[in-house]
């Protein structure tokens, strides 16, 4: 009797520990925006290191995992902002550019994404469509607004 009660313990057991490792949970679906956040966030203190190598890698990484995200979610205009984020990091400026629009149609005065665009119109130099930006953001008494405002008069000094 108590080996059949252990098979079966074991059975429930291992039938649990697989479906929580499996990708196509929801809750897993959920996690990739946050996973990929703190790959992003890792990503930032390896650049003020100056390990610019590791931390693309990482932008990279963040980026897959916000792709799964994206394709669960595709009305979140986070996501859509650190997709353009962490494509910006890894020098596609080309599509950072479309998340950042896409993000935009979504929510057009979403702050964050407002900011990083004018960013990336920085260091492609097109300062005229950062004060664009900036000027989206004018009424929003927010850091983005303060922070892109600093990069465009330094125009692309990296202060980021």
């Amino acid at each position: 009797m108590k080996k059949i009660v252990y098979i079966i313990l074991i059975s429930l057991i291992s039938q649990y520990a697989y479906s929580a490792g499996s990708d196509s949970s929801e809750e897993s679906k959920s996690n990739y925006y946050d996973d990929a956040k703190k790959l992003v966030k890792q990503a930032g203190k390896l650049e003020k290191k100056e390990k610019n190598d590791k931390a693309k890698k990482l932008y990279s990484q963040a980026f897959k995992k916000l792709e799964k995200a994206y394709s669960s979610d595709k009305k979140n205009p986070d996501i859509l902002n650190y997709m353009g984020y962490t494509s910006r990091k890894i020098g596609n400026f080309e599509q950072a550019e479309k998340f950042y629009l896409t993000g935009l149609m979504l929510k057009p005065d979403h702050n964050g994404i407002n900011e990083y665009l004018g960013e990336l119109y920085v260091q492609t130099n097109r300062i005229d469509k950062a004060n664009e930006r900036l000027d989206v953001l004018k009424n929003c008494n927010c850091e983005e607004y303060e922070e892109l405002e600093l990069i465009i008069k330094t125009r692309g000094v990296k202060v980021y």
